[in-house]
């Protein structure tokens, strides 16, 4: 099997990990497998991204989305603070692969970036119904913010990548509001995992088409 084979079942294995993740939730899984099923769907886009890898853009994606997988597997098992961290090291590392494509941007588009991300960031810090967490949230929120302006001003599909970064970014926004403004529910739920789970592949997707040499 080839590697561009190997590729795609694997993008196809992690939509099916990623969808169906859902239907454990009512299956009362051991902690072992509710780690691996809920890890499955963006740890398989990292194999995705690492079997497409090329270039120091297609690892610094690989490490993104292993990050990311990584941070789906420590919130199960070490906590919201410990998983936090490393979403935050992924955004981080996104940020260094959106700079290394930047996009010639209009001075418009500059400033609506740089608005963006005290916006983001003033709402994410009123969210949370334990106030004392408040801080740490929007310390995380400047991180999460600057990751989504920096994909919007980056030269990668804004139909894919900024769009996905931007649903990566409204799903955490609805799991700091859970327990305050939104109620713990089935529906917020589906929300929280599918705009993140879809905001990931979507990222994933867009980068990887991007960083294709022009001859494939």
């Amino acid at each position: 099997m080839s590697k561009a084979t190997l590729a795609r079942w694997t993008l196809i294995a992690s939509i099916i990990a990623g969808v169906s993740y859902v239907a454990s939730w009512s299956l009362n899984l051991s902690l072992p497998a509710d780690v691996v099923w809920k890890g499955a769907g963006v740890g398989l886009l990292a194999v995705h991204a690492g079997l497409n890898a090329r270039s120091t853009d297609g690892w610094l994606l690989t490490a993104v989305m292993a990050l990311g997988a990584l941070g789906d597997v420590l919130l199960v098992t070490s906590g919201l603070t410990i998983g936090a961290l490393a979403f935050l090291a992924g955004h981080l590392t996104a940020i260094a692969l959106y700079a290394r494509n930047r996009r010639k941007a209009s001075t418009p588009a500059l400033l609506a970036a740089v608005v963006f991300i005290p916006v983001v960031v003033g709402i994410a810090f009123h969210l949370p119904a334990d106030r004392a967490g408040a801080p740490g949230v929007a310390l995380y929120a400047t991180g999460l913010s600057a990751m989504a302006a920096s994909a919007w001003l980056s030269r990668f599909p804004r139909d894919r990548v900024a769009l996905g970064a931007l649903m990566f970014l409204v799903s955490d926004l609805l799991i700091f509001a859970r327990g305050g403004l939104l109620p713990e529910s089935f529906a917020t739920g589906l929300a929280v995992w599918g705009l993140y789970y879809l905001g990931q592949l979507l990222i994933c997707v867009g980068v990887s088409r991007a960083l294709e040499p022009r001859s494939a």
